[in-house]
């Protein structure tokens, strides 16, 4: 379905928007076009790539002007651009409803009037009851992808959301952290050793976008069902895997953090469809009767379970290990310890 076609990543310069682009790179895609407000970040991945196939653009997802010339001609769009990190949500809380709710508008709004066959909106397990204002921003975003489609043929632009979990490695996560913390000799700073969080390489987030794309009807948000683990055997892993001495520090619960995350609400749960690997979750498709909230209901909403961190598979240490493994990022870290006689 990408043969010949242009695609469009806004955030595209950001730890998700480019594992997208390399997976897309050497496909038959015939453009790949790169949006974001980072100028230094698009040249070092102009030079470092080199590629005749993509082409960059400077702007803003808050300015709908800049994104009009970057969508012209585009078939499938990837709205990755965002305000990620909690503690800057949480100082800056109107920044991140500019960015992830109207910055999200300015995007829908153009693909439509472009005639974008499909956009992907991407979102996170902290838009599930919401605590922090990162997390209350993304929620907004999905209820804005959501009323939105109602309103648009699915023949001319289909737009769809996919939840993700923790995205192992990725820019200001805990792994990079725990890492430095070993590399550094200082103690290795665990919130609560029983929180848990949803494990998942930066791989399986590009594989719910491309299944997404290939899969989604209007209004659909999908999911990938992961595996967690604690922050505690987390750390252990990490340690294990470095042969560290470190200490594990417990710091406790910061401000506008969980206990655990959760990726489907037990109400999504009751109409969800279990597709092996994903779930999707349809499109809410009710008026504005009110009628029907005073008098009709579901029974299985109250029988269903939320699907969260803390009952999806617990991962062992080893497993973890295992998993972590995987990430080239940590590979290079570890031959990186080992050259320098740190690991034994």
């Amino acid at each position: 379905m990408f043969k010949d076609k242009i695609l469009l990543i806004t955030g595209g310069t950001g730890t998700f928007g480019n594992a997208v682009l390399q997976r897309f790179l050497n496909t038959d895609i015939k453009e790949i076009r790169i949006f974001s407000r980072d100028e230094k970040k698009q040249e070092d991945m102009r030079i470092s790539l080199a590629n005749k196939k993509l082409k960059f653009y400077i702007g803003n997802v808050r300015d709908p002007e800049s994104i009009a010339p970057a969508m012209e001609g585009v078939d499938y769009v990837f709205q990755a651009a965002a305000l990620k990190q909690v503690p800057s949500c949480e100082f800056y809380p109107l920044e991140a409803v500019k960015t992830n709710v109207l910055g999200t508008e300015n995007v829908l709004n153009t693909a439509v009037r472009q005639g974008v066959k499909k956009i992907i909106c991407l979102s996170t397990d902290k838009a599930v009851y919401p605590i922090n204002a990162m997390g209350m921003s993304k929620a907004m975003m999905e209820k804005l992808m959501v009323a939105k489609s109602r309103f648009i043929d699915p023949d001319k632009t289909t737009m769809c959301c996919t939840r993700y979990g923790n995205v192992m490695g990725s820019r200001g996560s805990v792994i990079p952290l725990f890492i430095k913390q070993i590399k550094e000799g200082s103690p290795i700073t665990v919130t609560d050793p029983n929180m848990t969080r949803f494990l998942m390489s930066i791989d399986d987030a590009v594989d719910l976008v491309l299944y997404a794309y290939i899969n989604g009807r209007q209004g659909d948000t999908f999911v990938q069902k992961s595996p967690a683990s604690t922050v505690g055997d987390l750390a252990l892993a990490i340690k294990e895997l470095f042969n560290a001495d470190n200490e594990i520090k417990i710091i406790g619960t910061r401000h506008g953090e969980k206990l655990y995350e959760t990726l489907l609400t037990r109400e999504e749960m009751a109409h969800a469809e279990d597709l092996g690997d994903y779930y999707r979750i349809p499109v809410d498709d009710r008026d504005l009767n009110y009628n029907k909230y005073f008098f009709e209901g579901q029974e299985k909403v109250s029988e269903s379970q939320d699907y969260n961190s803390h009952n999806t598979q617990r991962l062992s240490v080893q497993q973890i290990k295992d998993k972590l493994l995987t990430l080239e990022f940590v590979q290079r870290e570890l031959a990186e310890w080992k050259s320098a006689g740190k690991k034994k």
